[in-house]
């Protein structure tokens, strides 16, 4: 039974985003400082557009916390939209003087028209605004939460960009700490800074001819202990419940733990990960991680590694044709203010789904109402599965 619960709350150009967790342990050390750290990579990389210049994302607690220690209670945390003050005239929660224009020109890959059909909405901004990506500064103050969490038991989550377009990595560091130092540093989270080049060189082509790219990161967790998640019900195998977290963030198309698609291609001698005793370390080993540190939907002890494919942003300069919902004339789709490539954003976000089911995953198997005894249950496994 899942033990962390959590919601997000606003529109793009709304007041402000809220995003409310429930079940994280009293006794967390937590700053304002911890949730900023990521919601400024959110912002950054080559390829944002103009809002990434208007809003300074900052998470203000506005529940659950006191003197810097969550308190076991229901945490509240809320991000302001420094853009609301020039859409108040649109986007007031109360009644506005003026009818504002509709939107009417669904935009091809949003969720404009479906939206609008399911909620038999005729401004199609009643929509767009809750399905921007906008909502995922709210999703990565939840992660960044979960990550202090799961830091206290030494899983550390991090993510680096595979491929924009065309454009793939080749020679990545050797040790994941030496790639997760270089992906930080990284203005597209690459380890491969020849790729990088060639990755922001098609960036630049995509903008002058009023286009959009996108691309596959790949989230990695370390520190994760065997025997997360479960094999006894569908709904308890951890690879589907961190495959549908990231198949949830704004266009993800596509999502692969390990080899993921490739393991379909070859023989099962070249797939499957041989087992070994690590007598020193009392655990036992894989040489290879092609499994992706996933079998039979629990934790092995290896890294975790999964890779999300994202298409390129639906919202383009160079509109594609679409239909006024009113007259049904064709038209060419409505334009908002849009990136022109968004992968490493989504790198951060994928970070942070990872991150929020891994602490969920923990807190189902430890429980713990204290980070003190959450910590004190692990040790104990720890314990028992080294005499194993």
């Amino acid at each position: 039974m899942s033990r962390l619960r959590w919601l997000t709350s606003g529109e793009s150009h709304g007041p402000r985003l809220t995003a409310l967790v429930e079940g994280i342990p009293a006794g967390l050390r937590l700053l304002p400082e911890d949730v900023n750290v990521d919601l400024a990579r959110r912002q950054r990389g080559y390829g944002r557009g103009g809002r990434m210049k208007i809003e300074t994302d900052c998470v203000s607690f506005v529940g659950g916390v006191r003197d810097g220690e969550t308190l076991g209670s229901p945490l509240a945390m809320q991000i302001e939209n420094r853009d609301y003050v020039s859409w108040t005239d649109r986007m007031a929660p109360e009644p506005l003087s003026e009818r504002p224009e509709r939107l009417v020109r669904p935009r091809p890959g949003h969720a404009d028209l479906a939206g609008g059909l399911k909620y038999d909405r005729r401004d199609l901004r009643d929509v767009l605004e809750r399905a921007s990506a906008r909502e995922t500064a709210a999703r990565t103050a939840v992660g960044a939460v979960c990550r202090r969490l799961l830091a206290e038991v030494g899983i550390d989550v991090f993510a680096h960009v595979v491929r924009i377009a065309d454009v793939e990595v080749g020679a990545l560091p050797e040790s994941l700490s030496d790639l997760r130092v270089v992906t930080r540093a990284s203005d597209l989270a690459c380890g491969d800074p020849g790729a990088e080049a060639r990755m922001r060189e098609a960036i630049h082509r995509a903008s002058h001819q009023g286009d959009t790219l996108g691309g596959v990161f790949e989230v990695v967790a370390t520190g994760v202990m065997p025997g997360l998640g479960s094999h006894v019900q569908w709904d308890r195998k951890l690879d589907g419940r961190i495959a549908q977290a990231i198949m949830s963030i704004q266009a993800i198309k596509g999502v692969e733990i390990g080899l993921g698609f490739e393991a379909a291609k070859v023989s099962g001698s070249h797939v499957h990960d041989a087992i070994h005793y690590n007598a020193h370390a009392k655990r036992f080993t894989r040489p290879t991680n092609r499994a992706g540190g996933l079998e039979g939907g629990i934790t092995n002890g290896e890294p975790l590694v999964v890779r999300g494919a994202m298409k390129p942003i639906a919202t383009l300069r160079k509109a594609l044709m679409s239909v006024h919902i009113d007259s049904k004339q064709p038209f060419e789709a409505a334009f908002e203010r849009s990136d022109i490539c968004a992968v490493a954003a989504a790198s951060v976000v994928g970070e942070a789904m990872m991150a929020i089911v891994l602490a969920d995953a923990l807190l189902e198997k430890f429980g713990g109402d204290s980070v003190r005894e959450l910590k004190c249950n692990v040790n104990c496994y720890m314990g028992r599965i080294s005499g194993y």
